[in-house]
């Protein structure tokens, strides 16, 4: 039976693991087939054998950050070409956009305008009408952030599927099957409110007004239907999926 492969990048804060569990656990949430679905934490374990044994693939996102290049994040990023060349379907997620993007020859680094958190709305570019998991989207809607980092530059050859009003690639494809969204599609609006409340402090000294971010989140459905669009899309692909 063909799986899904959820690439572990790293844990949640502490406080929020403990009321909402991890982000694991979240993606499984989203997943229609979550029980077929495997998890590897690739911070402690080495990536999961061949990429094309799997049907598709998550990467998670992680308090970590990717200028860093850690050998386990590396070595993540190795595999990730990998599989891109294989043509294995990718979703990456926040961190995992990132990765995605470095490992295939763009540019990460922080952001001059200091830590993104909240419920923003982003927006498509035409480009989307021709893609795969992205075709039926609404020319804009919500989604939750919370990122130090951005893509900088998209790797060469890569399609920008979205960007919001501070944040110019929230979402791009490489090739017909590697996706990378800078946004948290497995969110919901108590996670991202979670998140508020730990980083209050430290927003509010960027000089960010937290009271608007906390009222300004709400649900993202259009979000959370982009994973199961990329899941029917990778075990349809693999050919064991039928609606």
């Amino acid at each position: 039976m063909a799986k899904i492969v959820i690439l572990k990048t790293g844990s949640t804060h502490p406080t929020i693991q403990q009321t909402f569990g991890d982000f694991e656990q979240w993606f499984l949430e989203r997943l229609e087939n979550h029980q077929s679905a495997v998890v590897v934490d690739v911070t402690q374990q080495e990536p999961p054998g061949s990429p094309d044994q799997w049907a598709g693939i998550i990467v998670t996102g992680s308090p970590a950050m990717v200028t860093a290049r850690e050998p386990w994040s590396e070595r993540a990023a190795a595999w990730l070409r990998t599989a891109v060349e294989q043509e294995v379907p990718i979703l990456g997620v926040c961190y995992g956009h990132q990765l995605l993007a470095h490992a295939l020859g763009g540019e990460v680094g922080f952001r001059t305008q200091g830590r993104e958190s909240g419920t923003f709305e982003i927006v498509c570019t035409d480009d989307v009408r021709q893609d795969p998991i992205w075709a039926n989207a609404p020319s804009s809607f919500p989604v939750h952030l919370t990122h130090a980092q951005s893509v900088l530059r998209l790797p060469p050859g890569a399609v920008l599927l979205a960007h919001s009003r501070d944040e110019p690639h929230q979402a791009f494809r490489v090739g017909t099957n590697a996706w990378g969204v800078q946004f948290h599609p497995e969110f919901t609006d108590r996670v991202m409110t979670a998140y508020l409340e730990t980083q209050a402090a430290s927003l509010a000294e960027e000089g960010q007004d937290v009271e608007q971010l906390f009222r300004s989140v709400r649900p993202a459905p259009e979000a959370v239907n982009l994973i199961r669009r990329f899941e029917r899309y990778a075990l349809d692909r693999a050919g064991k999926y039928s609606d």
